[in-house]
């Protein structure tokens, strides 16, 4: 099996970027892999301090294959740092692993995610492989939903090539076609609002475009029925998300579930994924929108 180079974006949290790596370093296939670690420079004099005391810890990190470091030298953004990061490496490797410095996994992510891009590399209609999955039961080992996802995933590059960074195209199209409803499961989720607000540059997010990117091509993410991937970013200490909570404490999954799956969209998966937004928007939901949008700008 080909491993795919696993890609990291940090900035200035080093206590969560430690987290992170740590977890990868567990992971059984990490000394086979290669890690590329992308640091974005300060936007200001405020960040200074802690992006200097990260890029000081990831100059130490070991337990991989090969460590590149890539330092920028100005503030890009989270957006354009992903965008920038994963078009050249997807470009180089053919596929890739993407993480952010607030991703904790289990020591089975990284086979999970290589056996993935490995079961599916010829599907054109799959355009990514998911390590988080919500907190919902009764879900079957793998399952297809319609668009692409952000916390920790893997892609190929003949899949990346389909990512359309100019929201307002996206928009149209997803109007033309009449397609709202279904892109915001049901109305239950607030997709459309969120590019909506990338366009007015109320946020900057590349997921939510990546997401869109993917559904108006009807192509299909693999997603674990238990997760594989804790966020730890909720909390005061993050960039984006000022207001600590749990609501993101899953059990890992510890144990490799992944057999090839008749590619279509798992419909009954998808109806609890609406029935678990709907039923959560008063609580979970409402905070969840919330944080998404701060973390995506």
């Amino acid at each position: 099996m080909r491993l795919a180079p696993v890609v990291l974006f940090v900035y200035n949290r080093p206590w969560h970027t430690q987290q992170t790596i740590e977890a990868l370093q567990n992971n059984e296939l990490a000394k086979e892999s290669e890690l590329f670690i992308y640091s974005d420079a300060a936007k200001n004099e405020q960040a200074a301090a802690k992006v200097d005391e990260v890029r000081e810890y990831i100059k130490t990190i070991d337990g991989f294959k090969n460590i590149t470091i890539v330092e920028r030298d100005k503030n890009w953004g989270l957006a354009n740092s992903i965008i920038d990061g994963v078009t050249d490496i997807v470009n180089q490797y053919g596929r890739i692993i993407v993480m952010e410095d607030d991703l904790v996994t289990s020591p089975y992510f990284l086979t999970y995610m290589n056996q993935g891009l490995e079961t599916y590399q010829d599907e054109e209609k799959v355009a990514s492989i998911h390590g988080y999955i919500y907190p919902i039961n009764d879900l079957p080992e793998t399952f297809f939903i319609r668009g692409a996802d952000c916390w920790g995933w893997a892609t190929w590059q003949r899949a990346w090539d389909i990512f359309e960074p100019n929201g307002q195209k996206l928009l149209d199209e997803l109007n033309s076609k009449k397609l709202q409803k279904e892109a915001d499961f049901n109305n239950s989720y607030s997709f459309t609002k969120m590019l909506t607000n990338q366009i007015n540059g109320k946020n900057n997010s590349w997921a939510v475009r990546w997401y869109m990117s993917a559904f108006l091509q009807d192509m299909l993410t693999l997603y674990p029925g238990k997760s594989y991937v804790q966020n730890i970013g909720f909390d005061d200490m993050g960039t984006h998300c000022k207001t600590a909570t749990d609501l993101f404490s899953i059990e890992l999954n510890n144990e490799l579930a992944l057999s090839k799956i008749e590619i279509k969209e798992d419909i009954e998966s998808r109806t609890k994924m609406e029935y678990f937004f709907s039923s959560s928007k008063d609580t979970f939901l409402t905070k969840i929108k919330t944080k998404i949008t701060r973390l995506f700008i």
